[in-house]
């Protein structure tokens, strides 16, 4: 009998739960700080316009943010892009994720860049250290010579 007193209690306590709780909301989507203004790393000679971009350069959605810049040469019109990656290794996978998305891919061994078409556009791009940078609109000659000094600019 005394055991049914000390059980007594216990089983009314565990009868009686408290209502659950309702789940927490989900935390706010933590946007991505946008891309550095790195343009003053583009050349200043032919350059009609530089920009930062958000997200998604050149409209790819495997790319991030970055920077933009539009030149003029003769009747010639090209653009030069730059995206800030964390380490060399992140820019070396962005380098592999465009080489895909490139039509016939070439690789030019003296620079460890692709050059190939992205859409109908001649597109040349490269790394240097943790940088992805590219010459769009140009052919392969022209834009290795406009890739080169741009190269230099950046550390």
């Amino acid at each position: 009998m005394r055991l049914v007193f000390l059980l007594l209690p216990i089983l009314l306590l565990a009868g009686c739960s408290q209502e659950p709780k309702p789940a927490p909301a989900p935390a706010p989507e933590k946007q991505a700080a946008p891309p550095p203004d790195d343009t003053r790393r583009f050349p200043a000679d032919g350059r009609q316009d530089a920009k930062v971009i958000a997200e998604h350069i050149l409209g790819h959605p495997f790319l991030p943010g970055g920077n933009l810049a539009t030149y003029q040469r003769g009747k010639q019109q090209y653009s030069l892009i730059l995206i800030r990656t964390a380490s060399p290794t992140d820019a070396a996978i962005l380098l592999l994720d465009f080489k895909k998305n490139l039509a016939n891919p070439k690789l030019i061994a003296h620079f460890g860049g692709y050059f190939g078409k992205d859409g109908a556009q001649p597109t040349f791009v490269f790394t240097k250290a943790h940088w992805l940078a590219g010459v769009v609109g140009l052919p392969e000659a022209e834009a290795d010579a406009v890739a080169r000094p741009f190269a230099a600019r950046l550390d």
